[in-house]
């Protein structure tokens, strides 16, 4: 009823409503009057005439307030039970929508009082479910049309849109009794975040992004915990593809001023209502939606938000649905923003390091990240080095605290999950080589102060962490790559072609990613000397790994269908690179030399010195090696372990720490050439140097034979000096001619050697059964195992003799072998040579930390530069010298800075020729003693360089040296179609 003084306004409202007397009978639509709503929108909002906004914009502000203050009268009585008022309360709000909906230029004329009805009406009406979903289709209205510039601007209408979205929030987490209702109710409130996700108002304001997200996290959450796996499986599978939701009318797909607000309907048709699988559909496709338009920095605060939420909810003991959960996380977020899942992974394992005991918290987080390293999804951006630093730092931290914690086999498995994926070439490279050296420093400096009296132990525990996960980060970058080979894709590409040959090594050759090369392996071989021997077990393992799998074989690899290796090669193509193969300079056989030298040194010596000496124990004066560098041209230089440096290596200090290993092993060394009673090799560590010569006799087949042959008789003739009436030290005798006899029938066997086989196999089987050793058992790689237990040194009273293989024979048959001839391209007497040479341990490490000189791993293998032998006859220089030309003993002086800076006569630039002004060559030193001081230099006539006569004298040159004109060219231009062209522009 309208009175005289009624606003206009007041008036076209009040006309909207049906009669007071027809009011309960309006529903269940509960609209208003069509005709009069039109009056009122057309009153608030005349858009075709005013096409840039409304003509009077205090109108729509003076509906807004009125609506506002109707809505909250009417929503307050309805609690108390009212009827009648509740249909009112029903169409006030299908008006405020439409005036929403047909004024949505000036959405945010309205905003404020929109938005203040709405938590008006879900703050008094919460239970009422039909004017709850009527609130959310306003709600949804108005998401869609806003431009959100509004939240965070205006502090109170902040807070009434973040009040509303929380009572949309617990809507989505309604515990009702009915299951129907409940069902109902969830998806009216994830509707109403869905809409509040597609909006604007959650990306505007930064600093308001995390307080919604925290809202609308939890009730994901809790939805995905409440479903099975099964269920989520089959809704994520189709979340991308179907509809928004079976009960909500399609989302926004137009521009924002065409846009369609979506609207919520309580009723379904058919007998039963909802289920489970809707509403975890609803919520599965909102999460998609929210992760489809986040960036980095968002997604960061998604998953800060999810960890507090399952801090509330308890979820942490649901580990599989938090890896679910991750899982598809990954997999729906932008493909450039994926990394920040991970890294927010582990920076909330850090913060949990310093926790006394395991939590379910620590165990579903390091599930969650093994869980998406390990899965197909690929994470650019992400910066591997930085995660692998963190979880050492982290494992290394647990086992500070108890080696026994709960958590340390899933550091372990995350660390090695690390290698599934390779985003560059050199990955797995570098993630070996900072393993390698954390490695270094745990085995020198340990993990706790040395007061501590279990510092052995958790070193112990901490080197075998470690190595495993090294281990494991290569098996796991394998496992990728044969994921890769093996796809449908790759197979149908690689069976495609008839022509293309597929042999054993075909996925060693298509790797995208660089092998750790063996001068980065080679700082750990000294863990074969560790005092523990779960140390010892856990690295022999690695280390084969290494070689099988890993090591870059250059060379040491041929055909697989010849079935032996290196016996003929159609091409004769093997022997070419043989030298440069063998060199001393080649890294290969640098790394075979110290593998077979602390072998060596593990089978005869004594390992019981202490790991916890304040340094490495260093050699003393008249113990010191001498090696001698030569140049190419030759120098008078001397330098021993600590004055080298390698120029591949890529860590700093990496070589020094190489040298002090080396004197440390060296010092453990027994000097009386016998086995003792203080030797402290077991029968398990004699398994591990098994494993270890036959993996390198059957990977390296050429550089093992020329370098570890002599190691196995000098071995050899350690066992024949040995023997004794000692029942201990026969025993370990006998076990290392046991070893020997099975290394020589790998040896056999990899060369095709019938003979050679047949001399091992008789050996073997006239061994006396007592001294059978027993078999070791290797673990897992990469995978977290208990520490292992050596058998000892079997002490039998009587101990029957043997002697084992016999070294002449062996010796002769390699050397007449003609496979070998035909390798290594030497006869038989060159080869016993060759193979009985005197073997040392000081020359094996010698020789795998000598520096090699600039030309020493040429092909030729003759230490030669190529530009000293080509550079005398295109150069006419009487008194040339080589020495200038590869290494000058020479000073860099000041004359010579100056004359660099300023320039020589020679430079085509004329404002640079001139003589340098001041000269030190005919002066004293300052520092050294005496009175000279800087004069003018004296000139100095410039002798001229004798130049060719012609060009016909260089062509004559160039054809003795073998670098003249050739019959056919066999250098091609690259683009040839455009050097012609460019050729025919300048000829026009």
């Amino acid at each position: 009823m309208n009175f005289l003084f009624t606003p206009n306004h007041v008036q076209l409202l009040n006309s909207c409503y049906p009669p007071a007397s027809t009011l309960l009978t309006s529903g269940p639509e509960y609209s208003p009057n069509s005709q009069e709503l039109s009056r009122l929108t057309y009153y608030a909002y005349v858009v075709d005439l005013f096409p840039y906004g409304s003509n009077h914009p205090e109108k729509l502000t003076k509906l807004g307030s009125e609506l506002e203050k109707r809505v909250k009268t009417e929503s307050r009585k309805a609690r108390s039970g009212n009827i009648k008022i509740r249909a009112s309360l029903l169409i006030t709000l299908a008006i405020l929508r439409s005036l929403a909906t047909e004024c949505r230029r000036d959405i945010a004329l309205l905003s404020p009082s929109l938005i203040a009805s709405v938590e008006s009406t879900l703050s008094n009406e919460f239970n009422d479910l039909e004017v709850v979903a009527r609130a959310a289709s306003v709600f949804i209205a108005w998401t869609t049309f806003t431009d959100g510039h509004i939240i965070g601007a205006d502090s109170g209408f902040t807070e009434n849109y973040l009040s509303s979205l929380r009572h949309f929030a617990f809507l989505c987490s309604s515990v009702a009794q009915d299951f129907e209702l409940r069902n109902r109710t969830r998806l009216v409130g994830f509707a109403a975040i869905t809409g509040a996700i597609n909006s604007e108002a959650l990306y505007n304001d930064s600093s308001q992004f995390r307080t919604q997200t925290s809202i609308i996290m939890r009730p994901v959450l809790q939805t995905v915990l409440e479903t099975d796996l099964g269920t989520l499986n089959k809704q994520a599978g189709s979340v991308k593809d179907a509809s928004m939701s079976p009960y909500l009318a399609e989302f926004r797909t137009r521009p924002v001023i065409e846009r369609r607000a979506a609207s919520i309907h309580i009723h379904v048709d058919g007998e039963n209502g909802p289920s489970m699988s809707d509403v975890s559909s609803a919520a599965l496709r909102a999460f998609s939606s929210l992760l489809e338009h986040v960036n980095g920095s968002q997604l960061g605060h998604i998953m800060r938000s999810s960890f507090d939420s399952l801090d509330e909810l308890k979820g942490w003991n649901h580990i599989d649905h938090c890896c679910w959960f991750t899982l598809k996380t990954a997999e729906w977020a932008q493909y450039q923003y994926r990394y920040a899942i991970p890294t927010w992974l582990v920076e909330r394992l850090l913060e949990s390091q310093d926790a006394s005991k395991t939590t379910d918290m620590q165990k579903a987080l390091t599930a969650m990240v093994t869980t998406v390293f390990n899965s197909p999804v690929p994470l650019i951006n992400l910066s591997t080095s930085d995660i692998l630093t963190n979880l050492m730092s982290l494992l290394v931290r647990r086992i500070s605290v108890d080696f026994n914690h709960a958590i340390i086999p899933s550091l372990i498995k995350c660390i090695s999950s690390l290698g599934r994926h390779v985003y560059y070439s050199d990955q797995i490279h570098d993630l070996a080589a900072e393993l390698i050296t954390h490695l270094s420093i745990v085995e020198a400096q340990g993990i706790s102060p040395r007061s501590d009296s279990l510092y052995e132990e958790k070193r112990a525990h901490a080197l075998r962490c470690l190595i495993m996960g090294l281990a494991g980060l290569i098996s796991a970058a394998d496992d990728g790559e044969h994921e890769r080979h093996e796809s449908p894709q790759n197979k149908t590409s690689l069976s495609s072609d008839p022509d293309v040959k597929h042999d054993d090594h075909s996925e060693h050759r298509r790797s995208r990613r660089a092998r750790v090369p063996p001068e980065i392996w080679q700082d750990t071989i000294s863990l074969l000397l560790d005092a523990d021997y779960a140390v010892r077990a856990d690295y022999a393992n690695a280390l084969v790994f290494y070689i099988v799998h890993e090591m870059p074989k250059h060379g040491d690899v041929t055909d697989a269908e010849t079935k032996t290796r290196f016996r003929r090669v159609a091409d004769g193509s093997q022997t070419a690179p043989m030298n440069s193969l063998l060199h001393s300079s080649d890294f290969g056989s640098k790394f075979l030399h110290a593998v077979y030298a602390f072998v060596y040194i593990l089978s005869s010596s004594s390992l019981n010195l202490s790991s916890t000496s304040n340094s490495s124990p260093r050699l003393s004066t008249k113990d010191e090696l001498e090696i001698n560098i030569e140049p190419a041209t030759p120098l008078p230089e001397t330098r021993s372990f600590g004055d080298m440096s390698s120029q591949h290596d890529r860590r700093p200090g990496a070589f020094h720490s190489r040298t002090r290993k080396i004197a440390a092993a060296l010092s453990r060394l027994d000097k009386s050439q016998k086995l003792s009673l203080s030797s402290s090799a077991t029968v398990s560590d004699y398994f591990l140097i098994q494993n270890i010569l036959v993996a390198v006799h059957q990977q390296l087949p050429v550089r093992s034979l020329m370098v570890g042959v002599p190691m196995l008789l000098a071995l050899d003739s350690l066992c024949q000096q040995s023997e004794c009436d000692s029942s201990e030290v026969m025993a370990r005798v006998h076990t290392i001619r046991y070893v020997l006899a099975k290394v020589w029938l790998a040896i056999g066997k990899e060369w095709g050697s019938s003979e050679l086989q047949a001399i091992s196999e008789k050996a073997l089987a006239s061994l006396p059964p007592s001294l059978f050793p027993l078999d070791s058992q290797s673990a897992e790689i990469g995978i977290y195992h208990p520490p292992q237990n050596p058998v000892p040194i079997s002490s039998i009273d009587s101990i029957p003799r043997w002697s084992g293989v016999d070294t002449k024979a062996v010796l002769s048959v390699l050397a007449s072998d003609s496979g070998v001839h035909e390798v290594f391209g030497s006869d038989r007497e060159q080869l016993l040579s060759s193979f009985s040479k005197p073997w040392s341990t000081e020359t094996a490490l010698r020789t795998a930390v000598e520096r090699p000189s600039t030309y020493d791993a040429t092909l030729r293998g003759d230490g030669v530069s190529p530009l000293l032998k080509i550079s005398p006859g295109l150069m006419h220089i009487e008194n040339i010298s080589l020495q200038s030309l590869a290494r000058s003993n020479r000073g860099v002086g000041v004359t010579d800075l100056r004359e660099a800076l300023e320039g020589r006569s020679s430079m085509s630039n004329p404002n640079l020729a001139r003589p340098g002004s001041i000269s030190t060559l005919d002066h004293g030193s300052s520092v050294m003693g005496g009175e000279g001081r800087f004069v003018q230099t004296r000139p100095r006539s410039a002798k001229k360089r004798a130049l060719p006569a012609g060009p016909g004298e260089v062509r004559d040159v160039l054809n003795k040296l073998g670098l003249g004109k050739q019959s056919g060219s066999l250098l091609k231009a690259s683009f040839p179609a455009l050097q012609s062209d460019q050729r025919s522009s300048v000829v026009k």
